[in-house]
């Protein structure tokens, strides 16, 4: 059998560094806000080329407070994609304000920015391009746009750690960047854990008492906050892991080369890569109009594979019974082909061969 996601394999890399990581913390006796994360913190901060880095409990609470930093609230728009995971609507809706949703590009999955302009209100405060499977969004035509509309950018990052447009970052280009650090991210923690980054500072200080109760100091409160802080042990584990993220992100650009090159010439849609971009990989996603028979097939081959994302967000019954309805046809046409094979930078090339010649075996039946 070849798992979807193998994080074994990455232990048997590097478990001696974790566990030597995890030892000092417990070692230590300091288990939440302490050197540890301010370490992390900084590392993360440096590797992007931002200037503040405020590490939080998930990915879908850095989203949150991000779009609730920024002052956004009911009576306010944020544009962003249905194709993409629930978290980053969640974050507009929990804020009360209303979404707005826009059809992705064919090709990247990400936002279509010819489509962005029109979506465009007075009551539009923010953007929220996500950086779908490794692929970064147009990130140059969105910014132009804020500016000229006076709108804020959030980058949904959260599968995208390493990604480059034009050759920088990104997580550089808006005001405020989320990712997220799930363990089966390209940069994962060993449970939940998020990160928000900024060149603000005024934001990032706001940000940091945020995830802290509203507290400047402890036991004083500024504000109503929450509880939202990326605990000691998986700042540590994040730290050991940061060290590999831009190897094993070559690692997974091999990976797709080879799964790309296999299934050439062949009727299955595999992923872009645009002249601007660096893709990570997150996901290798193809299409394929039989979609869900060929799922089927490779199960029954032993192959595990996912779906990213069988409904889009606009149809979901819990955004249906807010009152969204709206026509996405290429987002709708896309979640009914999309197939994720599986992808981690332990695949050997034989397993890769074996799981594209499954594919093809499909195919020409």
């Amino acid at each position: 059998m070849i798992p979807f996601v193998d994080l074994k394999r990455e232990y048997q890399e590097i478990g001696d560094e974790i566990l030597r990581a995890i030892q000092r913390v417990i070692e230590s006796g300091w288990f939440i806000l302490g050197n540890e994360l301010n370490q992390f913190e900084k590392e993360f901060a440096d590797y992007l080329g931002v200037k503040y880095a405020i590490g939080v409990n998930s990915g879908s609470d850095a989203l949150y407070l991000a779009v609730k930093a920024l002052g956004i609230h009911s009576g306010d728009e944020v544009i962003t994609v249905s194709h993409t995971f629930i978290s980053t609507v969640d974050a507009i809706v929990r804020n009360g304000a209303r979404v707005v949703f826009v059809d992705i590009d064919p090709e990247t999955y990400t936002i279509d920015v010819d489509q962005l302009e029109k979506s465009i209100t007075p009551k539009t405060k923010a953007i929220i391009p996500v950086h779908l499977y490794g692929h970064p969004a147009d990130m140059e035509p969105i910014m132009e746009l804020a500016e000229e509309y006076g709108l804020y950018v959030i980058e949904d990052a959260s599968q995208a750690h390493g990604a480059e447009y034009k050759g920088k970052k990104v997580g550089t280009f808006g005001h405020l960047a989320c990712f997220s650090f799930y363990p089966t991210k390209n940069l994962g923690a060993y449970g939940d854990a998020g990160a928000i980054v900024t060149n603000d500072a005024e934001l990032a200080d706001k940000l940091r008492m945020m995830r802290n109760y509203g507290s400047p100091k402890k036991y004083y409160h500024d504000f109503v906050g929450v509880n939202s802080r990326l605990d000691e042990i998986q700042a540590a584990v994040l730290r050991i892991k940061l060290k590999y993220l831009d190897q094993w992100n070559e690692k997974r650009r091999k990976i797709a080369k080879l799964y790309s090159e296999l299934l050439d010439n062949s009727d299955v849609i595999t992923p872009s890569e645009k002249e601007w971009a660096k893709h990570v990989y997150h996901l290798y996603v193809i299409r394929h109009k039989n979609r869900d028979k060929l799922q089927q097939y490779l199960s029954e081959k032993g192959i595990k594979t996912q779906i990213h994302y069988p409904v889009p967000v606009h149809l979901q019954k819990a955004y249906l019974e807010l009152g969204y309805r709206v026509r996405l046809p290429i987002t709708e046409r896309i979640s009914s082909e999309v197939l994720s094979l599986p992808m981690y930078p332990w695949l050997s090339n034989g397993e890769v061969e074996s799981i594209a010649n499954t594919v093809l075996e499909f195919i020409g039946r």
